[in-house]
């Protein structure tokens, strides 16, 4: 089916030949509608030659396949019956002139070779004629050429056969298919008979015309139905040289008649020229041929005028469209001298040869009954017919010879139909001047011309020679006449009837049956009547045979235009979306590599910054080694080194109160003895500046209180949580990757920023001009230039401002320190946000941990939080308040320009004593710092009404209250704010009149000074360090005489810690916690800005408000540069959290229930003692540990006996006023601890008994045991295998064992809890050693690692001392150890296992037995033989006394303002821990006190006694408080 289809399709190709047949009989026919399609298609002739093997492969399946019925097909391709036989004869007929061309070229070739055998070109030729034509080299010796001298091939003969006796069956297609066949034969017959004739006069004529010929040749005009001169109208010819004219001439082959425009047109496109011109064998030839053609080009030209004139005679033939078969037969059969006679007179020719052979030659037009026939010449004038026979693609005898082999066909074939078929157009187009016209289709231009041989003698030996010749032609194509004849007589008679009607077969059946001599049959067909008979009837059928193959390609060729251009259109759009998709891809590969280049330029400086942060980590390691090991209780340490050359600055850690109050060992200290002091005049100098930089114009102020409203609440955070969720999703290495700037005290470093999924990093960009430029030493104090910070360890994350700018964020860490960055745009900003975990602000403050409140405003902070609520329940203290509007309001310690800022309270700085129960000694809070002074506050008032500069809007006050000058100039005594002050001070300390030397007098400057409005900072109210000159800087004498050192403290303050403890006590005063909402007001709230700061005298610089200049929209970098500066030296508002008045804070006596507030009493009349409960067991009760917390599961407290028997007695929250959570009219009177039933019935004692036995040398107390917040989990030390183990309080079972000591483990000891119930464990060895421990909350073991719970790891080894350790404390809001050896002394250890200092009291205070840590930074140490002391946390003694007691427990409150002690005596006494001054004692007991905790309430204090029976008393430290004592 598919082979049927494919060769319907070939109409294209072959029916082209089909077409040019179908001319012979058509010629009115315009020759112009096929001659310019190309004659192979566009193939090459190769191509063309396999193309038609193929087909008629497919025409041979068909032709021999009887058992095929083709009607369904025909009929699905909408073809006439029979259509396809039709198509496989127009084939098969084409094939077998193929195959006669070819033999006929062969037979020429020999001749040609034989008469070039003494001309003067024959050495050039000779090369080229043995070599192979392009169609021989594709056919190889495969050719079907079995017998040159034969007219048809076994093969076309047998095609021919087969398609006539196909579909006998079929009479009307049989009819139709023989009489084509029997026309086809016989005008095949006729001509081979007539080519036998010919050569000896071509043979003659063959060495004496070469020249001639090719002048001929060159001149030879084109279609004589449209005369056109060669030179004068081709394009291309106007352009060729001489050699090439010669060259594109001698490679067109010879024909019959003329060559048309078609002719040259294929001659002359590009290929064609090319293929020539690629020709070295023409090359060669044509060169030697030159000399020949310039001699002729006159004559020629003369010719040309006169050759192309239209002819009459002939032209008729071509031109009269109803032209009939017996005109054409009749010429066909008429001597020459008639045609001669029948046209007009002779052309005259230039060259007299070629007149004298014009009148022979011209009658051989017509002479071959095939040419007649199969060739609509347009008749030329009998002169210019010999002109036009040979003329127009090729000389009769050269081409003959040569030119036909030299050159592919392919470039010298004209566009025939039978060309495009395959390798008929080769056979064609090499054949020489006698080729069958039939090949070459509609026109015989392609077929050289033979000319006439005139009436022969009867030669007897001639004529044999010619019988033999003819016989052995046409002996295999005669029986197949024969038999069609027989065959289909009764039609062919009826059909082939003579010139009267006669039946002309059955006189020619006779003959044939009488003799089957092929002699006679040829000259039966060459009698006038029978070739009027075939002509007339038997043409017709090969015309509409052809005509059908014309109509075919016709439609196929619209088909295909149709198909091509419908194919043009998807291919055009193809390619457009091709173009599109390539363009894509070049930008999606350019963006790929881009990309790929900035990752690998992002691993590069990753790598880079792992580098340096490796070297940094490397010198910190390095120095913490050092320090473990040259510390005095160290390694390499000497018990007489001197501690005069130990530096130490201030830690970074905070605490939960964001107080920074430790101190670390500083390996850059230094004393600064080079550095110079200012004098007076550099100050005048330093004004002259700032007024200089004063002159900028007013930027136009932006809406202060425009705000992008985020809602914290409902549904609008969809799209939050929608980003939130993308951005989890994240894959990759890096997640972001920004510039972005560190900003630190005094300095802001530019770098970039990398957020991976699990890690941030910062590199600082050390090429930085800006960052060259910053002194080392202020570099050695920044951390974070080359930083990492694990997600897991950032607990909330803060927007914040840079230079007035909302492009910053502020991250808090787990190891309590926080690093700030600020980004190029808020865009930015948001990007890192939700790149980052989420933790929010912290757990702190009351709000969810998301992403949203992270990028909150402060004033939606402020809103949402519940702090406001908290501080007037006074459930937080004044200062812890202050600290979050701080916080929320984008203060921080990372920018000096933005530091945290605390209000002055106190008013006297003269007296001995202060008096804290008079208002007098209280600043009016209401008031601005500025405006405390009324003749200074007029002065301000009157500056801003009479304000006459129109750049600058008006203002009160020129300088801030905070700025980064005057928060150094606080802190200039302690590291690193010294070195930070210095680089400031272009390495100068201050003019010592300037220096902050004196409380009272800066007290006094911001009363009077009209450029002093200072308020204070934090350190004010928690750092005494800061008032002490402890390194010893060189910071001048006043003009007084007086050396400036440590700070000059008021009358009533000793030393700085009581400074610093008075300033507390009044910050946390009735005074100001009624005031203090009037003070936020002013700084943080309504009366900050707009009308109402005007009206309180409250207006700074514009530049210092928040919004008031967008940097961004300053495009000069030097103007840019200095605003920049200009803010930094005014200093910046806190953020607005509130545009109406803040409330008041609530009275104590209203919340009178509430522990934290001093004017909450109790009835005076309750007993010291609520109750005693005596255990079964006499044991001593050597542990007591009351978590009592309402929302733990069980809230109990656990006691442990020396025998190791544990108790969890259940805890009712009970105990408190009328109105208190928890109270209970039912439950007033119970007690507020149950025994354990376990224990009171005795019966589930082995449930409480830890039966493990410890090592018999240790001695049971109460640092051998610690419980979980949660009470269900009791870690005891002591045991024999150096471990120390946890069990469970519910069953009593060992849940672990915890190895990593080197000796047997002697105390343990636990830090306070967070949410989820982590804390740290510390354990102390006689190996000398501590331990710190992790326990996790969440798997209820020590290490966080559940699956390797039987090794966990320790986070920390602490070293240095000598012997057993016997006690130890842990506070984790502080990150210290502090511990005890058995000889001495307490060591100060960090959680990350830096040993900071020894705690060394008096000669007397040597042997540690008890250590107790507040989180205020109390530490009270016993000593042996009643010895108590107490230090600050940086190992300042600040107090001792000695007791009579051995006692044996110890504890803080929870504000580390009281101390209660327990001891042998069986007394319980209270004293204040910063001076041991004796607040109460107890009534006495019968038995020794060996433990003791307090309730979470601080209400209730529970003793363990030696007896075995636990004791709770009453305790209310509000009592002691000075505002108490002083009302009651």
């Amino acid at each position: 089916m598919k082979i049927l289809c494919f060769l319907q399709k070939a109409n294209a190709v072959d029916s082209r030949a089909s077409v040019d047949n179908g001319r012979l009989h058509s010629p009115g026919k315009s020759l112009t509608e096929l001659e310019n399609i190309e004659a192979t298609q566009g193939m090459s002739t190769e191509t063309a030659v396999t193309f038609l093997n193929r087909l008629m492969a497919m025409v041979d399946v068909l032709v021999f396949s009887s058992s095929l019925n083709f009607s369904e097909i025909e009929a699905e391709k909408n073809m006439s019956s029979g259509g396809l036989m039709r198509q496989c004869l127009r084939l098969v007929c084409c094939v077998a002139v193929r195959n006669c061309l070819e033999c006929r070229q062969r037979q020429r070739d020999r001749l040609t070779k034989i008469s070039l055998a003494s001309n003067k070109v024959h050495e050039n030729l000779q090369s080229v004629t043995g070599s192979k034509t392009g169609v021989e080299n594709i056919i190889g010796n495969h050719s079907p050429i079995k017998d040159p001298d034969r007219l048809l091939q076994d093969v076309d003969i047998n095609r021919l056969r087969a398609v006539v006796f196909r579909d006998v069956d079929d009479s009307k297609q049989a009819q139709f298919l023989a009489l084509a066949v029997v026309y086809f034969i016989s005008v095949l017959m006729v001509s081979k008979y007539r080519d036998i004739l010919e050569p000896q006069r071509e043979i003659a004529r063959c060495g004496s015309q070469i020249n001639r010929n090719i002048r001929q040749e060159i001149n030879s005009p084109t279609s004589t139905e449209n005369p056109v001169t060669f030179p004068e109208n081709s394009k291309e010819k106007e352009i060729l040289t001489p050699i090439e004219d010669v060259q594109v001439e001698s490679c067109i082959p010879h024909t019959d008649s003329g060559i048309g425009e078609e002719q040259l047109a294929g001659l002359m496109n590009g290929s064609d020229l090319e293929l020539v011109a690629r020709s070295d064998a023409v090359s060669e030839l044509l060169s030697s041929l030159s000399s020949e053609v310039k001699k002729s080009e006159e004559c020629l030209s003369e010719a040309q005028i006169e050759v192309l004139k239209p002819p009459s005679s002939i032209s008729s033939i071509s031109q009269g469209k109803g032209m009939n078969v017996k005109e054409i037969l009749k010429s066909l059969v008429a001597a020459p001298m008639e045609a001669a006679e029948s046209g007009p007179e002779p052309v005259s020719y230039p060259d007299p040869t070629v007149k004298r052979e014009a009148q022979p030659i011209l009658p051989m037009q017509f002479h071959s009954f095939d040419r007649s026939v199969v060739v609509p010449v347009k008749k030329p004038p009998p002169g210019s017919l010999a002109i036009n026979t040979v003329g127009g693609t090729g000389s009769a005898n050269l081409v003959t010879g040569s030119a036909t082999n030299i050159i592919s066909p392919a470039a010298a074939t004209p566009k025939s139909m039978i060309n495009t078929t395959g390798a008929a157009e080769a056979a064609s187009s090499s054949s020489s001047s006698s080729s069958s016209s039939f090949v070459n289709g509609v026109t015989s231009k392609n077929l050289p011309a033979v000319q006439t041989i005139a009436p022969m003698p009867e030669d007897s030996a001639e004529s044999l020679s010619i019988t033999a010749k003819l016989e052995r032609a046409l002996e295999k194509v005669a029986p197949l006449l024969r038999e069609i004849f027989v065959d289909f007589a009764p039609f062919l008679s009826r059909t082939l009837l003579g010139s009267h009607g006669q039946e002309l077969l059955i006189e020619g059946l006779v003959c044939m049956k009488s003799s089957t001599s092929v002699v006679e049959l040829v000259m039966l067909l060459c009698s006038q009547e029978w070739q009027n008979s075939i002509q007339k009837n038997a043409g017709l059928a090969f015309i509409e045979l052809i005509n059908e193959g014309r109509l075919l390609c016709h439609a196929m060729k619209d088909h295909i235009v149709r198909v091509a251009n419908e194919a043009e259109f998807i291919l055009n759009r193809q390619r457009a979306e091709d173009v599109h998709k390539h363009a894509e891809f070049e930008s999606q590969c350019a963006q790929y590599t881009a990309d790929r280049r900035e990752e690998e330029k992002m691993c590069d400086h990753l790598i880079s910054a792992a580098k340096h942060r490796d070297h940094v980590t490397a010198n910190q390691l390095k120095q913490k080694i050092l320090n473990i090991l040259t510390n005095k209780h160290g390694a390499w340490g000497a018990i007489s080194q001197s501690q005069q050359h130990d530096f130490w600055r201030l830690d970074y850690w905070e605490d939960d109160l964001r107080r920074r109050r430790r101190f670390i060992r500083n390996a850059f200290g230094s004393i600064h003895p080079e550095v110079l002091l200012k004098s007076a005049e550099d100050y005048v100098a330093d004004e002259d500046i700032i007024k200089s930089k004063k002159t900028f114009r007013a930027q136009t102020v932006v809406n202060q209180n425009a705000e992008t409203e985020l809602m914290l609440e409902g549904d609008d955070d969809t799209v939050s949580l929608l980003q939130e969720k993308e951005i989890d999703n994240l894959a990759g290495p890096v997640v972001l990757s920004t510039p972005a700037q560190l900003v630190a005290p005094v300095i802001v470093a530019k770098g970039t920023l990398s957020i991976t999924t699990t890690e941030i990093y910062f590199e600082v960009d050390e090429d930085d001009h800006g960052f060259k430029k910053i002194d080392p030493k202020v570099l050695a104090y920044t951390e974070g230039l080359h930083g990492k910070w694990m997600f897991s360890e950032i607990r909330a994350v803060f927007s914040r401002r840079h230079l007035l700018q909302n492009t910053a964020l502020e991250v808090f860490m787990a190891n309590r320190t926080s690093v700030m960055f600020n980004f190029p745009d808020q865009a930015t900003v948001k990007k890192a946000v939700y790149s980052l975990p989420r933790v929010g602000v912290g757990t702190s403050y009351g709000l969810p941990q998301a992403r949203r409140i992270s990028l909150a405003s402060p004033r939606q902070l402020f809103k949402s939080s519940n702090m406001t609520q908290r501080w007037q329940r006074r459930e937080i203290s004044n200062f812890e308040y202050l600290m979050f509007l701080n916080t929320v309001a984008g203060r921080t310690y990372n920018d000096l320009n933005q530091y945290p800022v605390f209000p002055w309270v106190i008013t006297n700085y003269e007296s001995e004593e202060l008096d804290l129960t008079l208002p007098g000694n209280f600043r009016d809070l209401s008031k601005p710092i500025g405006s405390l002074n009324p003749k200074r506050a007029v002065f301000y008032a009157e500056r801003y009404e009479t304000w006459e500069d129109d750049q600058v809007p008006p203002y009160h006050y020129n300088t801030h209250y905070s700025t980064a000058s005057t928060t150094l100039s606080w802190l200039v005594r302690i590291e690193p704010f010294t070195t930070f002050s210095l680089n400031t001070n272009e390495g100068k300390f201050d003019y010592p009149e300037r220096t902050f030397s004196s409380i009272a007098k800066s007290w006094r400057n911001c009363q009077r000074d009209t450029s002093d409005v200072k308020e204070l900072i934090p350190e004010f109210y928690y750092l005494p360090e800061m008032f002490v000159n402890s390194n010893n800087y060189n910071l001048g004498i006043r003009e007084d005489g007086t050396v400036v050192s440590d700070v000059e403290l008021p009358p009533w303050a000793k030393k700085p810690e009581d400074f610093v403890r008075i300033n507390r006590m009044a910050l946390e005063s009735e005074f100001v916690s009624c005031q203090l909402h009037q003070w936020i007001d002013l700084i943080f709230g309504y009366k900050q800005r707009g009308p109402e700061a005007l009206r309180a005298l409250n207006v700074f610089h514009y530049l210092t408000y928040e919004g008031s200049v967008n940097l961004d929209s300053i495009t000069d970098s030097g103007l840019r540069e200095a605003m920049e500066v200009h803010i930094q030296n005014l200093g910046q508002m806190p953020s607005q959290l509130l545009i109406e008045p803040h409330p008041p804070r609530s009275s104590a006596m209203h919340l009178c229930f509430l522990p934290q507030s001093p004017l909450m009493f109790k009835d005076q009349m309750q007993q010291d003692v609520i109750m005693v409960l005596k255990f079964p067991s006499n044991s001593p009760v050597t542990h007591v540990a009351a978590n009592t917390l309402p929302h733990l599961s069980t809230p109990a407290v656990v006691t442990v006996t020396c025998s190791r028997l544990f108790a969890v007695n259940r805890w009712h929250n009970t105990v408190g006023l009328r109105g208190a959570p928890g109270y209970s009219l039912e439950q007033a009177h119970h007690l507020p601890i149950e025994m354990d039933p376990l224990i009171a019935n005795n019966a589930g004692v082995n449930k409480r008994q830890i039966t493990d036995l410890v090592d018999q040398s240790i001695q049971i107390n109460a640092h051998c045991f610690v419980v979980t917040a949660d009470n269900r989990y009791i870690l005891v030390c002591g045991f024999w295998d150096k471990s120390f183990r946890v069990y469970s309080t519910e069953t009593g079972k060992l849940t672990q064992i915890v190895f990593g000591h080197w000796d047997v483990v002697t105390c343990l000891a636990r830090s306070e809890s967070y949410i989820g119930g982590d804390c740290y464990i510390v354990s102390g060895s006689r190996d000398a050693t501590l331990l710190l421990w992790y326990w996790s909350g969440r798997h209820h073991i020590i290490g966080d690692n559940p699956n390797n719970s039987d090794y966990p790891a320790p986070r920390a080894v602490l070293t240095g001392h000598d012997h057993e350790v016997v006690s130890v404390s842990v506070c984790a809001e502080l990150g210290l150890v502090i511990s005890g050896a058995r000889e001495g002394p307490c060591l100060v250890h960090t959680i990350t296992g830096d040993l900071l200092r020894a705690l060394e009291g008096p000669e007397n205070c040597i042997y540690p037995r008890l250590i107790s840590v507040s989180s205020e930074g109390h530490c009270i140490i016993y000593y042996e033989r009643g010895r108590f002391c107490n230090f600050s946390i940086n190992g300042k003694l600040l107090g001792q006394m000695e007791t009579n007691d051995s006692t044996r427990a110890l504890l803080l409150s929870s504000d580390g303002q009281n101390l209660v002690t327990g001891g042998d005596n069986g007394v319980v006494e209270v004293w204040q821990a910063c001076d041991f001054k004796q607040l109460y004692i107890y009534p006495g007991c019968d038995a020794g006190v060996r433990a003791m905790d307090l309730s979470h309430d601080q209400r209730t204090l529970i003793t363990g006694m030696a007896s075995g029976s636990i004791v709770a008393f009453n305790i209310d430290f509000n009592r002691w408080h000075y505002e108490h004592q002083n009302r009651y």
